[in-house]
């Protein structure tokens, strides 16, 4: 949901060939799409875990189809399985669950306007890219029909289409009802009729001040031919009256007729008025909005309020200015939307041109592709509608009206708008991700992960410890080598600067870039040449898969021999999304993982798919037969009549194998649980097929991306964790890891988290046999006086770090404190221990005195007190090793806090101060030990 998503969105300057390719035939247009669609392309073979090709059609294509697309080429027959739903209608009822979070009156008001925001932008990307490709494969003239639905690419985008246009007026709905709630809040978002002849009066001033020197206005007619219009750019369209030619002609004879009768300087002055009538033939301009402007322009208001005006509505208010020459008639946003689904392999040459440079040749195609949607904020005039769809190659049923805002990405920004007092009323108390309670911050990580395995769970606890561990790794002698893959990466990359660090130290650091990770292309292309010129070497992802795992390898060289640091995660290595997204990091120095990750390491810098691992499934060639193994394992035992049970955590699932598995094992009995927050094309609780099937998905502040899969029931459940959902795209066409979870502490956390993340009532919604979804609360349970209670897992997570933070720090005090008691201990010991020594000196001292005479008393006076230094130095050592020896001895002041089903309200998250070490409180002045004998000796 990104967006909780760090979803990039490089923009493509245009070049002026657009309106070539713009003006370019029908068939034209059809040819090209052909071609694209014809390449052996990655992101279109993906398209396999939905779309069946016929073997026809495979001999037709430029590049020869992988042996997957032909093993699902085979025509699912008259009518699609009923436990089966097609993956794009899937999706957007997913995303329409995202809508139903902007209506959700539990959710902060600027909250529920993010969420209308996210589903904006999942909708964006949805038809940039799957309807992107399923309007290249409608163009291609063979039998392709989706395996689980049996429609055609058309089809599906009839349907698509259909589907859309029933969620704009929801999302219409929801939008302005948090746009009316938010103005009773005193966040007023004012469109130009709702502005007063003072707001408007300002407004006027700042847009000439501030705006109308960046604008680039354009006119089309026949010697200004239509632009580019780039992917996503909102821009002003003005409709002008075609009679201004008929007015400047008018205007022009009348000057000529007159000009007998005036002076030649009224006769200029009349041909110049009727020159700035305009030009001939124009129908149309159009403004792009101005990269350099804000957004959102805040209007002077009273007290706190926020009032504001987007850029957009501003420059339509002096569009009859900017147009001044002409007449206009109305005026409008739009939006266009294009196909960004890019086939990576074409045109490569992979013996002349580096990858890397051959990705961003690739790139720049992206904004040149066609248009998939039309978008305008208010109904198109006919003559307007008709000119677009011409120049857009568009068809009605493909443009979108609505009063939404076309870009809602300023939405993110509102709160950091507001005092902060308003801002709390209207978002979600501030949570960052807590420093585990497991681990030690005090202590060497190395040292710590060595003793034990170590799981982290994001968001709820932070990313620090792995970029720590990285930046030990870096200044640690022993260690040899770093590798690593990289998927996506935040811009600015604490991680990636670990890294690049410990290169630069002089270890051997391999980083496996995926260049192909989408709409992050630039960012890895840029990361990939900053580690190269640190001294990484770097590698990229094979021809045919690309590389999801997410694996690192820290390789030490030890007394005992090599050991080896192994990291696995469910999600990316990237701290942006590290604070959104759920997702499990597990850390271990096994030596049977350290040896896989070697393994796996060596296969990628040879560019082999192998399955030669102890521990570890490695798709594509065994994430999928393992699972289809461990399914069939618990059909045995069902039809054996023992305990069975199947359990997957996953983001998708739409690969007909396991699909058509798992109603096997719910016809035998099999309890099967689903735990889905995306796409499910398998459809449960239908009578004889999945009726022992349940899906179930939480859609919420925080979005769910953690992949488990268990095998078993409960109690005895083999859980694995991995990064691959259950896609074909993941484990037949991608490099994927997934591993088990051995360890029996690490795996009842695991189970623990299952267990509150199911209970929950306020998020979680179940799927049902007609494809919808149960409302949100309908598991809600009701309270002794009939008032509804509300269980919001991620919230309940959320404090239970905090409060597990919180524990860890009053332990970390209390041992502190403990210790300062025992060195004031070992003081005291030591003072009383020079003190006997000074008295037992003295006593000597008086009776040498006395024998020896004063001539030699300064003398052993002298000797006496070094005598008595020396035995009090070694008194003092004496005491503190007593003390330090009582101190191991000490117990933990405070047990560890314990997970609970109702947690009391959250304290405050501790700020870096409470965080810190206490100052231990000041202790009364004493003079020091050497004062202290001699004031006893002159005594």
């Amino acid at each position: 949901m990104d967006t909780p998503k760090d979803m990039p969105n490089p923009e493509e300057t245009a070049d002026p060939a657009a309106a070539a390719t713009q003006a370019a035939p029908a068939a034209q247009v059809e040819a090209e799409a052909k071609r694209a669609a014809a390449s052996s392309r990655d992101e279109i073979a993906a398209q396999a875990d939905d779309v069946a090709l016929a073997d026809a059609a495979a001999t037709q294509v430029s590049a020869p189809v992988r042996g997957e697309e032909a093993a699902q080429a085979a025509d699912p027959g008259p009518g699609a399985a009923p436990y089966m739903q097609n993956r794009e209608l899937s999706w957007l009822t997913f995303n329409e669950r995202v809508l139903d979070q902007g209506a959700d009156e539990t959710v902060p008001l600027l909250e529920r306007l993010n969420f209308v925001s996210i589903f904006w932008s999942n909708l964006q990307e949805f038809f940039m890219v799957r309807v992107g490709s399923l309007t290249d494969l409608s163009l291609v003239k063979k039998h392709i029909v989706d395996s689980k639905s049996g429609m055609t690419p058309a089809e599906q985008l009839d349907a698509i289409y259909a589907r859309c246009h029933e969620l704009y007026p929801i999302q219409e709905r929801t939008f302005e009802e948090a746009r009316r709630l938010l103005g009773e809040h005193g966040v007023q978002h004012l469109r130009p009729d709702e502005l007063d002849d003072g707001q408007r009066a300002w407004l006027s001033a700042y847009v000439h001040d501030n705006v109308m020197p960046f604008l680039s206005p354009q006119i089309i007619n026949a010697r200004h031919p239509f632009p580019h219009l780039e992917n996503g750019a909102l821009y002003v369209v003005v409709r002008l009256n075609d009679e201004a030619e008929r007015q400047r002609k008018k205007e022009a004879a009348k000057a000529k007729a007159d000009k007998d009768g005036k002076t030649d300087k009224a006769a200029v002055k009349e041909a110049k008025k009727a020159k700035n009538l305009g030009a001939e033939g124009v129908t149309l301009g159009l403004v792009p909005m101005p990269r350099q402007c804000e957004r959102v322009i805040a209007l002077p208001g009273k007290g706190k309020e926020l009032a504001f005006v987007l850029l957009e509505h501003a420059i339509e208010m002096v569009a009859a200015e900017i147009f001044s020459m002409y007449t206009v008639k109305h005026t409008n946003v739009i939006c266009v939307t294009r196909n960004a689904d890019l086939d990576a392999t074409e045109g490569s040459d992979e013996a002349d041109e580096d990858y890397r440079e051959h990705m961003k040749r690739i790139l720049k195609k992206r904004s040149r592709l066609a248009p998939v949607r039309l978008e305008s904020e208010r109904p198109l005039s006919a003559t307007l509608e008709k000119l677009l769809l011409a120049r857009l190659n568009l068809k009605p049923h493909q443009v979108f009206s609505t009063s939404v805002p076309l870009d809602l990405g300023y939405t993110f920004g509102l709160a950091s708008r507001l005092p902060a007092k308003e801002r709390a009323a209207l978002t979600n108390p501030p949570f960052s991700p807590q420093w585990p309670a497991s681990l030690d911050r005090n202590r060497s990580l190395i040292e710590q992960v060595t003793e034990r395995e170590t799981l982290l769970s994001y968001p709820y606890e932070s990313m620090d410890p792995f970029v720590q561990l990285l930046r030990e790794a870096a200044n640690d002698p022993a260690v040899i080598s770093i590798k690593i893959t990289l998927y996506r990466l935040a811009s600015q990359s604490h991680l990636a600067e670990a890294l690049i660090a410990a290169a630069e130290m002089g270890k051997e650091v391999t980083a496996l870039f995926e260049l192909r990770a989408r709409f992050d292309e630039s960012n890895n292309i840029e990361w990939s040449q900053r580690f190269e010129q640190a001294g990484c070497k770097v590698i990229y992802g094979f021809r045919d898969f690309k590389v999801h795992s997410k694996i690192c390898c820290i390789t030490r060289q030890t007394e005992h021999g090599l050991q080896h640091i192994t990291q696995l995660g469910t999600g990316n290595y990237n701290e942006k999304t590290a604070k959104l997204y759920t997702d499990l990091s597990f850390i271990t120095c096994d030596a049977t993982f350290g040896r896989d990750a070697v393994e796996f390491f060596r296969n990628m810098g040879l560019e082999n798919t192998s399955d030669n691992y102890d521990i570890m499934w490695v798709a594509p060639l065994q994430i999928k037969p393992m699972i289809l193994a461990g399914i069939d394992t618990q059909i045995a035992h069902a039809q054996a009549g023992e305990p069975s049970g199947l359990f997957f955590k996953t983001n998708s699932i739409t690969d007909k194998d396991v699909i058509e598995k798992l109603v096997e094992a719910s016809q035998a009995g099999v309890p099967v649980t689903l735990f889905v927050r995306g796409i499910s094309c398998i459809v449960p609780g239908l009578e004889g097929l999945t009726e022992n099937v349940r899906v179930v998905s939480i859609v919420g502040r925080l979005l769910e991306h953690s992949r488990i899969y268990g095998f078993g029931p409960r109690e005895t459940m083999k859980l694995y964790l991995s990064s691959a959902d259950l896609m074909t795209r993941n484990m037949d066409k991608r490099i994927e890891i997934a591993w088990p979870v051995l360890n029996d502490e690490l795996r009842e956390q695991i189970l623990g988290y299952l267990d509150v993340s199911l209970e929950d009532t306020a998020k979680l919604r179940e799927l049902l046999p007609d494809k919808s979804y149960t409302p949100l609360g309908a598991f809600a349970r009701k309270d002794g006086e009939g008032g509804t209670v509300l269980f919001d897992s991620q919230e309940f997570f959320i404090k239970q770090a905090q409060e597990h933070r919180l524990s860890a720090a009053e332990e970390a005090a209390a041992r502190t404190a403990n210790r300062g008691r025992g060195e004031n201990g070992a003081q005291e010991a030591v003072l009383a221990a020079a003190q006997a020594a000074v008295e037992a000196a003295v006593g000597r001292v008086a009776e040498e005195r006395t024998a020896q005479g004063e001539a030699d008393g300064a003398a052993a006076t002298a000797q006496s007190v070094a005598r008595a230094l020396a035995a009090a130095e070694a008194a003092a050592e004496s005491a503190a090793e007593e003390v330090l020896a009582e101190e191991t001895a000490v117990p933990e002041a405070l047990p560890k806090s314990q997970p609970t089903r109702a947690p009391k309200a959250a304290p405050a998250a501790p700020t870096s101060k409470a965080m810190a070490r206490p100052a231990r409180p000041a202790r009364p002045h004493k003079p020091s030990l050497l004062v202290r004998i001699l004031s006893k000796f002159v005594r």
